[in-house]
């Protein structure tokens, strides 16, 4: 809605944001390249998961160990994450549609939220199975063979959590670096089993065995908290005070010089662009073409100053009589 500062009060004329054609070429292929290095590095992970969830219940099974086993429940849930992330990344590339006219980048979010659910849930299992290793007694055996097939999955890891945490980050894509993050914690505590399965074999003092266990447990709770409260951030719109910071700067430069003042300054993150909300003040005496195009440049230009993609819309306000028009109060911060 865009109310021109040369009518009356009350005439309000609808106005669509306006993009800058010029860019939308470029912008699609570039889209479309994200979308290919995202679901390739997801498809990666998903086939490393497998692959890391069988050696190392192959090496539970060969050793009775609680560490182990705690390392080996949490590629269960990474197979399972990574699934999910699978279906939410091929969701959010779809278009919008009437029913769901901002798209379905959001889902996002859902995916991080689930993710971090699902560790959370291993460190139950965890935490479970060591209580009853230690009330029931356990053996240990095999240490050897485990020892070198939970070294070899921490490597795969390593190399495979700084892959998708780096193209996550190039490509926007919270997605894939939640998943990079679970990675990473997997490849830590891999090197922690590794640890304490060494500490047994040297000391032979069995018991570093199921507190390894434990400590894995509240490593992997903790990152699942983390990945849980991040993803209640972005369902809740979260303004990031750093990015904020971006749009005024940029904003400043802009309206200083297009002769132009501007307050009423919102914007959230769908997790690949950014939705930003500008309310614009000129004179009444300007002509509605002119503070059109005038809020039009400062839609391009700002979509185009800012790193990550922006959808930028704008409201035209009279200056003069700006609080007598507006019956009732409405937002007119800006960011810090």
């Amino acid at each position: 809605m865009v109310e021109s500062p040369s009518t009356a009060k009350s005439a309000r004329i609808p106005v669509v944001s306006r993009m800058n054609t010029e860019t939308v070429p470029s912008s699609s292929v570039e889209s479309e390249r994200q979308s290919r290095d995202a679901s390739r590095a997801l498809r990666l992970s998903l086939i490393v998961g497998v692959l890391m969830l069988a050696g190392k219940m192959t090496a539970y099974l060969l050793t009775g160990s609680a560490a182990i086993f705690s390392d080996a429940a949490e590629s269960v849930v990474h197979v399972i994450a990574v699934g999910f992330a699978v279906f939410s990344l091929w969701l959010c590339m779809r278009p919008a549609v009437p029913r769901f006219q901002y798209g379905y980048e959001r889902i996002t979010f859902f995916s991080a939220g689930f993710e971090g659910a699902m560790i959370v849930l291993a460190a139950g299992s965890i935490l479970f199975t060591t209580i009853q290793k230690l009330r029931h007694g356990f053996y240990l055996q095999n240490l050897g063979n485990g020892v070198f097939l939970i070294i070899a999955a921490g490597v795969l890891n390593a190399a495979l959590g700084w892959y998708l945490v780096r193209v996550g980050k190039r490509n926007r894509s919270l997605i894939l670096e939640a998943d990079g993050k679970h990675v990473l914690t997997d490849c830590w505590t891999s090197f922690g089993v590794v640890a304490g399965l060494l500490l047994v074999m040297l000391t032979g003092w069995k018991f570093f065995d199921p507190l390894v266990a434990l400590a894995v447990s509240a490593n992997i709770l903790w990152s699942g908290g983390r990945l849980m409260w991040q993803s209640i951030n972005g369902l809740l719109d979260y303004s990031d005070p750093q990015v904020g910071h971006q749009i005024r700067n940029q904003l400043d430069a802009i309206c200083i010089d297009l002769g132009v003042q501007y307050h009423g300054v919102r914007f959230r993150t769908t997790g690949r662009r950014q939705m930003i909300e500008v309310h614009l003040l000129f004179p009444q005496a300007m002509a509605l073409g002119e503070a059109h195009r005038l809020a039009t440049l400062v839609e391009e230009r700002l979509s185009q100053d800012l790193e990550v993609p922006s959808e930028v819309t704008t409201h035209l306000e009279s200056l003069e009589d700006h609080s007598e028009v507006h019956h009732v109060q409405h937002y007119t911060g800006r960011p810090e």
